[in-house]
This record gives structure tokens, C-alpha cells and sequence, in this order.
């Protein structure tokens, strides 16, 4: 299916000209794996732009490079991105990140997918 995609890393689909991008349970971000997943998310995109929900639950940890390639690169090709998170702690270290990367598309954060496909809805 085209509108589907899979890696070691997260799952990737697109579902009312959202795209839904899930990282996997206890995914550890790298600069290598940073750059395999926006790699694959725009190859699997075919040069199109989506409004992005990613749901960054699965998440265990990151290191700098990952982070700054994502902060950099992550938005290419996104029209929005609403972040969802389920720990509280994350959402505040998610959001202080936001604050200092300066993404390139509108970027929020949400503790429920609902809230961010309301978000999203604007920029479909």
C-alpha cells in the first residue's frame, strides 16, 4: 500500500490527507536514525506536503545531533506538525525544545490526538 510505510523506527501513514507518523516502543534517537526517518517519511510523501501528526510516545531517548537533525530537517515537506506526547514531563521538554529550535511550519504540542488533529485540520 502506498499510503503506508514501515521501518525499524516508526510507522508512517496517510489517512484523510493527514499524515500519521508513530515512532516505535523504547526507539532511541540518533543522528542516524534521525536521518533515516526523515529519509523514509519524505520517499514514502512522493514530494507532496502533509499536515504531520507525530505521536512521540515510543520514544526512550535522544541525543543532540538526533534532536538538531530533526529540529532542522524534520519539517521538509510539512505543511503543520502537532506533536503528541502521554507523559507530562515530555511535553515540557518537547515544548522548551519548540521554543528554542524555532520550527520552520506551525509546531504545537498536545497530550491527546484529538486536540492535535483539530490543529491539523487547518492546514489540510
Amino acid at each position: 500500500m502506498d499510503d503506508y510505510f514501515e521501518n525499524e523506527f516508526a510507522v508512517f501513514w496517510i489517512s484523510e490527507s493527514i499524515l500519521f507518523f508513530e515512532y516505535k516502543r523504547d526507539v532511541i534517537i540518533n543522528l542516524e536514525v534521525a536521518q533515516r526517518i526523515v529519509t523514509d517519511r519524505i520517499q514514502m510523501q512522493k514530494e507532496k506536503a502533509y499536515a504531520v501528526l507525530c505521536d512521540v510516545s515510543g520514544i526512550a531517548d535522544s541525543d543532540k545531533a538526533g534532536r538538531d537533525y530533526l529540529a532542522r530537517h524534520g519539517s521538509v515537506l510539512t505543511k503543520a506538525v502537532g506533536i503528541v506526547v502521554q507523559r507530562t514531563l515530555s511535553m515540557v521538554m518537547i515544548s522548551f525544545y519548540l521554543k528554542i529550535s524555532k520550527p520552520q511550519v506551525p509546531t504545537k504540542v498536545f497530550s491527546d490526538k484529538p486536540a492535535a488533529l483539530e490543529f491539523l485540520k487547518a492546514f489540510v
